[in-house]
């Protein structure tokens, strides 16, 4: 019994009378008298009885008569939310995100693309570099966002913004009296680096800004994410290099000043996802991406 046929026996146990049941679909009555019967021989039974008034519904009838609407509107949910599904309208959106990603832009993306597409579910995941780029290849991520990421040549890397360099510092530090800090300004502070993870961070752009300005670099400690950094900075353990979306972390106790470095002015923030990806929700999710890039990504750029 397909689609077609339940609107035909609908029709015809509603109207209780075929000619009227003809009228309401728009066809003659004989096919639809043929299609009752062609029904009525696939079941086995019989679902009317043909009276002088028109047709009235056997038992059989009225069992299918109780299934029968039911049936028909599961079926045009599944065809709603197929096409929905095929636009991006619902369905699910896996982000990968990082330590300091989840301080400004990533989250108003979020909050942008969720007030657009309500129905898709977006479930977040904290990883690392290394963790994302597996993820995104075993497809366990739709998206991930990141910085200095290699290139490859399975995953698409979109710059979303460029953010600013700052210094946190305690803010009884001398350094604070200045409107920016120079490398060279650094160089007896004890610094707190992050991320401390084996591919290429912040970390190692700091360490390179100061071996090309020639100042001593004096690590302090080395931590996995920024708020255990700036936790530090704010126990009196030394001055952290961040970025300016690290600035919202206004822990008591911490100063901020921007960096003036020509080798280290700003970093990017990327946006990852694999090479090719037919998914509609990551399309128009990076259709939320290209227009936040595009108006020059926010307060952190």
């Amino acid at each position: 019994m397909d689609l077609k046929q339940m609107r035909y026996f609908l029709a015809v146990a509603e109207e209780r009378h075929i000619g009227r049941a003809a009228e309401r679909l728009h066809m003659a009555q004989p096919p639809l008298t043929r299609q009752i019967r062609a029904l009525e021989a696939q079941l086995g039974t019989t679902l009317f009885l043909r009276t002088p008034k028109g047709v009235e519904l056997t038992e059989a009838g009225a069992t299918l008569l109780a299934e029968v609407p039911n049936l028909l509107a599961l079926a045009q949910r599944a065809q709603e939310r197929t096409r929905a599904a095929g636009q991006g309208v619902i369905g699910r959106l896996d982000v990968g995100l990082f330590g300091s990603g989840v301080l400004d832009v990533i989250p108003r993306l979020l909050a942008r693309f969720h007030a657009q597409r309500p129905e898709v579910k977006i479930v977040l995941h904290s990883m690392t570099k290394a963790e994302q780029l597996e993820a995104l290849r075993e497809r366990r991520l739709s998206v991930g966002f990141n910085r200095l990421v290699p290139p490859s040549p399975d995953l698409v890397v979109e710059t979303l913004l460029r953010e600013r360099m700052m210094v946190a510092l305690p803010e009884t530090h001398a350094l604070c009296a200045q409107a920016a800090v120079r490398v060279p300004d650094l160089a007896d502070v004890p610094l707190i680096l992050y991320p401390n993870l084996p591919l290429p961070g912040l970390a190692q752009q700091v360490m390179q800004a100061f071996a090309a300005e020639g100042t001593p670099l004096r690590v302090e400690q080395e931590v996995e994410d920024v708020l255990t950094a700036i936790a530090l900075v704010a126990g009196g353990f030394g001055a952290c290099i961040t970025t300016a979306s690290g600035t919202s972390l206004r822990l008591p106790g911490v100063a901020y000043r921007p960096l003036d470095c020509v080798h280290l002015k700003d970093i990017e923030l990327s946006c990852i996802h694999r090479r090719g990806d037919p998914s509609p929700v990551l399309a128009a999710f990076l259709g939320v991406v290209r227009a936040q890039a595009g108006d020059g990504g926010g307060p952190g750029a």
